[in-house]
């Protein structure tokens, strides 16, 4: 059964989708089935995965509203070796449509289950706002992998997201859990980033990826080509750090795993 997580944050400008493109194709590059799941109406993680939001015949929009079937929305991203359910500006009409639909938190963990077994891992980019779209992503993920700045005011809009992940678990999923908090635009010669930093290891302890993704300029070029930093400069050192990101995944997946079947036996 693949690991679903969902990437968000309520704050815009953390690197959010491109976390979502760059561990989508280092996980692929580790041979590993990955499916990214675009749930942001501006269509940015699919155009960073190389396909043209504007010629799209079925989309993430179709899927949601019972319009098409996950086989019919779904595509190929050559350029990142990982399967795409793509967005287009089409998806705001769903946030509307969704309120009007039965069972319309789980529209999209209803869409996944027939597939859940045939990847690895599913990365689902959510949008940056609490709304329905960012709520069917908390339901159909087993934990949340949260993109920050280390700066004050992240910490602001982290204390808002943890309580929303807590109100969707209690409500919604009771599976949902933190996954993992990855400092992105990382500057170490910066005094706040080590002291935001420092509070951050305080406070998650090993819920803090030991992995940071540095500030990079061929990160910031990649999604104008089409590509994850991987495919666009493979020696860059966003491309380094999302591949280290996508091993410290995997053994944390391999651990869990592995304590999950030891309690079992002892049960």
């Amino acid at each position: 059964m693949g690991k679903v997580l969902a990437i968000a944050n309520q704050k815009g400008g953390v690197g959010k989708t491109t976390t979502s493109i760059n561990l989508a194709a280092s996980l692929a590059a580790t041979r590993r089935k990955v499916l990214l799941i675009d749930l942001d109406p501006q269509g940015n993680a699919t155009m960073g995965s190389g396909i043209d939001k504007s010629e799209l015949d079925d989309s993430v929009y179709e899927l949601l509203t019972g319009r098409c079937e996950l086989d019919q929305a779904r595509c190929r991203s050559d350029n990142g070796g990982y399967d795409l359910l793509p967005a287009n500006g089409d998806l705001t009409a769903a946030e509307v449509e969704l309120l009007d639909l039965p069972a319309r938190e789980h529209r999209l963990r209803q869409a996944l289950e027939p597939v859940r077994a045939h990847y690895d891992f599913i990365l689902i980019d959510c949008p940056p706002s609490l709304n329905m779209l960012t709520v069917n992503g908390l339901v159909a993920a087993d934990g949340v992998l949260i993109p920050m700045q280390c700066e004050y005011y992240a910490l602001e809009g982290l204390s808002a997201l943890v309580n929303t992940i807590q109100r969707i678990a209690a409500a919604l999923n009771p599976s949902l859990k933190i996954e993992g908090l990855l400092r992105t635009m990382y500057d170490p010669r910066n005094s706040l980033t080590l002291d935001v930093s420092k509070q951050l290891a305080h406070h998650f302890g090993e819920q803090l990826y030991k992995t940071v993704i540095p500030r990079n300029v061929r990160l910031a070029e990649a999604p104008s080509f089409g590509m994850p930093a991987l495919t666009y400069d493979k020696q860059s050192r966003g491309a380094v750090a999302y591949l280290a990101l996508a091993g410290e995944l995997v053994r944390r997946t391999k651990q869990a795993a592995r304590a999950a079947a030891v309690a079992d036996t002892n049960d």
